[in-house]
Protein backbone atom coordinates (compact mmCIF):
# COMPACT_ATOMS: atom_id res chain seq x y z
CA UNK A 1 0.00 0.00 0.00
CA UNK A 2 1.49 3.30 -1.06
CA UNK A 3 -0.49 5.52 1.35
CA UNK A 4 -0.73 4.28 4.93
CA UNK A 5 -2.57 7.26 6.47
CA UNK A 6 -4.80 10.12 5.31
CA UNK A 7 -4.96 13.21 7.50
CA UNK A 8 -6.30 16.74 7.50
CA UNK A 9 -4.30 19.00 9.82
CA UNK A 10 -4.12 22.78 9.66
CA UNK A 11 -0.47 22.58 10.75
CA UNK A 12 0.15 19.95 8.05
CA UNK A 13 3.53 18.54 9.12
CA UNK A 14 4.80 18.70 12.69
CA UNK A 15 6.42 16.45 15.25
CA UNK A 16 3.19 14.89 16.49
CA UNK A 17 2.26 13.75 12.99
CA UNK A 18 5.66 12.28 12.38
CA UNK A 19 6.18 10.50 15.67
CA UNK A 20 2.91 9.58 17.38
CA UNK A 21 0.84 8.76 14.31
CA UNK A 22 3.72 6.95 12.59
CA UNK A 23 3.69 4.39 15.42
CA UNK A 24 0.11 3.51 14.51
CA UNK A 25 0.52 3.83 10.75
CA UNK A 26 4.11 3.19 9.67
CA UNK A 27 5.38 5.43 6.90
CA UNK A 28 8.55 6.16 4.99
CA UNK A 29 7.57 9.62 3.81
CA UNK A 30 5.02 12.41 3.82
CA UNK A 31 3.13 14.13 1.05
CA UNK A 32 1.60 17.47 1.99
CA UNK A 33 -0.79 18.93 -0.55
CA UNK A 34 -1.42 22.67 -0.33
CA UNK A 35 -1.17 25.30 -3.05
CA UNK A 36 0.14 28.06 -0.78
CA UNK A 37 2.80 25.92 0.90
CA UNK A 38 3.92 24.44 -2.43
CA UNK A 39 4.79 27.91 -3.72
CA UNK A 40 6.47 29.18 -0.55
CA UNK A 41 10.08 28.01 -0.18
CA UNK A 42 10.24 28.97 3.49
CA UNK A 43 7.18 26.87 4.33
CA UNK A 44 8.41 23.97 2.19
CA UNK A 45 11.77 24.00 3.97
CA UNK A 46 10.12 24.14 7.39
CA UNK A 47 7.82 21.22 6.61
CA UNK A 48 10.68 19.15 5.23
CA UNK A 49 12.79 19.88 8.33
CA UNK A 50 9.95 18.92 10.70
CA UNK A 51 9.64 15.31 9.70
CA UNK A 52 13.03 13.67 9.35
CA UNK A 53 11.38 11.59 6.61
CA UNK A 54 11.23 11.92 2.84
CA UNK A 55 8.83 14.85 2.48
CA UNK A 56 7.10 16.34 -0.54
CA UNK A 57 5.06 19.54 -0.55
CA UNK A 58 2.95 19.68 -3.68
CA UNK A 59 0.19 21.86 -5.11
CA UNK A 60 -3.15 20.23 -5.88
CA UNK A 61 -2.23 20.24 -9.58
CA UNK A 62 1.17 18.63 -8.87
CA UNK A 63 -0.45 15.91 -6.76
CA UNK A 64 -3.00 15.18 -9.47
CA UNK A 65 -0.14 14.80 -12.02
CA UNK A 66 1.95 12.61 -9.69
CA UNK A 67 -0.82 10.60 -8.02
CA UNK A 68 -0.33 7.49 -10.14
CA UNK A 69 3.38 7.47 -9.25
CA UNK A 70 2.37 7.64 -5.59
CA UNK A 71 0.01 4.69 -6.04
CA UNK A 72 2.68 2.68 -7.87
CA UNK A 73 5.37 3.40 -5.29
CA UNK A 74 6.63 0.88 -2.75
CA UNK A 75 7.12 3.77 -0.33
CA UNK A 76 4.48 4.18 2.37
CA UNK A 77 3.33 7.80 2.59
CA UNK A 78 1.14 9.87 4.83
CA UNK A 79 -1.15 12.00 2.66
CA UNK A 80 -1.89 15.30 4.41
CA UNK A 81 -3.85 18.38 3.46
CA UNK A 82 -4.24 21.56 5.45
CA UNK A 83 -8.02 21.64 5.11
CA UNK A 84 -11.00 19.45 4.20
CA UNK A 85 -11.74 21.37 0.99
CA UNK A 86 -8.37 20.34 -0.47
CA UNK A 87 -8.81 16.74 0.72
CA UNK A 88 -12.24 16.55 -0.95
CA UNK A 89 -10.64 17.77 -4.19
CA UNK A 90 -7.99 15.04 -3.97
CA UNK A 91 -10.24 12.16 -2.91
CA UNK A 92 -13.58 13.00 -4.53
CA UNK A 93 -13.05 15.43 -7.42
CA UNK A 94 -9.76 13.90 -8.63
CA UNK A 95 -10.73 10.36 -7.60
CA UNK A 96 -7.47 9.49 -5.84
CA UNK A 97 -8.07 6.01 -4.42
CA UNK A 98 -5.30 4.42 -2.39
CA UNK A 99 -7.61 1.84 -0.81
CA UNK A 100 -7.96 3.59 2.54
CA UNK A 101 -11.46 4.70 3.52
CA UNK A 102 -10.76 6.62 6.73
CA UNK A 103 -9.72 10.26 6.88
CA UNK A 104 -8.33 11.41 10.23
CA UNK A 105 -8.98 15.06 11.08
CA UNK A 106 -6.51 16.73 13.41
CA UNK A 107 -6.32 20.35 14.49
CA UNK A 108 -8.65 22.82 12.82
CA UNK A 109 -8.14 26.15 14.54
CA UNK A 110 -10.96 28.18 15.99
CA UNK A 111 -11.72 31.10 13.69
CA UNK A 112 -14.52 33.42 12.78
CA UNK A 113 -17.46 31.61 11.23
CA UNK A 114 -16.34 28.18 12.46
CA UNK A 115 -18.38 25.88 14.69
CA UNK A 116 -16.40 24.39 17.59
CA UNK A 117 -16.66 20.60 17.67
CA UNK A 118 -14.02 19.96 20.31
CA UNK A 119 -10.67 21.10 21.63
CA UNK A 120 -8.81 22.72 18.69
CA UNK A 121 -11.32 21.27 16.24
CA UNK A 122 -13.59 23.84 14.60
CA UNK A 123 -14.97 23.80 11.08
CA UNK A 124 -16.77 26.17 8.74
CA UNK A 125 -19.83 25.39 6.62
CA UNK A 126 -17.61 25.16 3.52
CA UNK A 127 -15.46 22.57 5.32
CA UNK A 128 -18.59 20.73 6.48
CA UNK A 129 -19.73 20.57 2.86
CA UNK A 130 -16.36 19.01 1.96
CA UNK A 131 -16.70 16.43 4.76
CA UNK A 132 -20.18 15.55 3.55
CA UNK A 133 -18.90 15.07 -0.01
CA UNK A 134 -16.18 12.73 1.27
CA UNK A 135 -18.69 10.83 3.42
CA UNK A 136 -21.03 10.40 0.45
CA UNK A 137 -18.05 9.06 -1.54
CA UNK A 138 -17.61 6.30 1.08
CA UNK A 139 -15.07 7.81 3.47
CA UNK A 140 -15.30 7.67 7.25
CA UNK A 141 -14.24 11.00 8.75
CA UNK A 142 -12.79 10.65 12.25
CA UNK A 143 -11.88 13.65 14.40
CA UNK A 144 -8.75 12.70 16.37
CA UNK A 145 -5.91 14.90 17.53
CA UNK A 146 -4.03 11.77 18.66
CA UNK A 147 -4.67 8.07 18.01
CA UNK A 148 -6.24 7.62 21.43
CA UNK A 149 -8.00 11.01 21.57
CA UNK A 150 -11.05 11.08 19.29
CA UNK A 151 -14.16 13.20 19.70
CA UNK A 152 -16.13 11.18 17.16
CA UNK A 153 -16.91 10.91 13.47
CA UNK A 154 -18.57 13.18 10.92
CA UNK A 155 -21.86 11.38 11.61
CA UNK A 156 -21.71 12.70 15.19
CA UNK A 157 -21.46 16.34 14.04
CA UNK A 158 -23.07 16.68 10.62
CA UNK A 159 -26.43 17.66 12.11
CA UNK A 160 -24.85 20.96 13.22
CA UNK A 161 -24.36 21.80 9.54
CA UNK A 162 -27.72 20.81 8.11
CA UNK A 163 -26.91 17.22 7.11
Amino acid sequence: MSVSFIRIDDRMIHGQTCTRWAREYPCDGLIAVNDKAATNNVLKSAYKAASGKKTFVWSLADFKKKSQKVLDSDTKYFLITKNPVDMAKVLVDDGFDCGLRTVIVGPCNDREGAVKLGNNQSITQEEADAFERMAKAGYTIKFALLPDVSIGTWDDFKGKFGY
